[in-house]
């Protein structure tokens, strides 16, 4: 039994931690709507839509938001996705010496390829690849840095899928690609969905990658376009405009969170295809 003191001790030291998380969030709240916002969590006088219709107004920062992170977003998903699928069920029933150390070393990789260090021989590779200033170039990255986790979460899929279907359906004649496509696929969605929202996530907060790949204003993405709320001659951010951007660059990735949580409940079943 804990006594009076330990309770109210404990009870403060809650209060204290709730609140040093709440805060950022309640100036994510007002922020937008006031039209003198500043770091300081302040609730708005008079709150509008104003900071909002700015925003919207700035082609460049909406283009960037509604085209140039769902090109890249959806593009490293799709990719990421279909290729770790298609790895991990090879290296998973493959015959491949050491296939178990293979899947670790490729994640150990995984965290340089996508690292600060090693974006100076990434540079040199896209710009010989001719991708410099390219989504390609950028989704090709992205990718790289993303498949070795994304073969190491699926690889527990596709070994949940008892060889005996496979064979079965070997049996009666179909190819490895229609076993893959009707037996193990289906088995596979939910390691493929959690894989995909993954990377989509990633690939929309990624800000490091497509900063230094990407030099036309027209092709960067909403977590760089944040640059274009400073002011040029001061170098000072326009808190107010950065506030109401950092809600509308949050809306999608919440969207995302809300239906699959209504659709599947992060409840995730698989099954074979008759």
């Amino acid at each position: 039994m804990k006594s009076p003191m330990q309770r109210i001790l404990l009870t403060g030291f809650t209060v204290i931690l709730a609140v040093f998380f709440v805060t950022p969030l309640l100036w994510f709240v007002f922020a937008p709507f006031n039209p003198q916002a500043s770091l300081s969590v302040t609730i708005p006088q008079s709150p509008s839509l104003a900071n909002f219709e700015e925003v919207l107004s700035n082609e460049m920062a909406m283009r960037g938001l509604l085209q140039n992170s769902v090109i890249i977003g959806i593009g490293t998903m799709v990719g990421t996705s279909l290729i770790a699928a298609l790895a991990a069920y090879g290296i998973s029933r493959g015959t491949l010496p050491g296939r178990k150390i293979l899947t670790y070393v490729l994640i150990l990789f995984s965290s340089v390829v996508s690292g600060t260090a090693s974006m100076v021989p990434i540079f040199k590779l896209i710009y010989d690849l001719g991708l410099i200033d390219t989504h390609i170039g950028v989704i090709l990255v992205m990718i790289g840095g993303s498949i070795p986790s994304a073969i190491f979460i699926m690889q527990d899929f596709v070994e949940s899928v008892p060889r005996s279907y496979e064979e079965a359906a070997m049996v009666a004649g179909a190819s490895p690609l229609q076993i893959f496509r009707d037996v193990t696929f289906p088995v596979m969605r939910p390691g493929v969905l959690v894989v995909g929202i993954w990377v989509l996530v990633g690939a929309w907060g990624s800000f490091l990658t497509p900063f230094i790949l990407l030099r036309n204003i027209k092709l960067m993405p909403a977590s760089v376009t944040f640059f274009l709320f400073y002011d040029l001659e001061s170098g000072m951010p326009q808190i107010r405009l950065i506030s109401a951007y950092a809600v509308l660059y949050t809306i999608p990735v919440l969207l995302l969170y809300l239906l699959i949580n209504w659709r599947y409940g992060f409840r995730f079943f698989g099954g074979i295809k008759q």
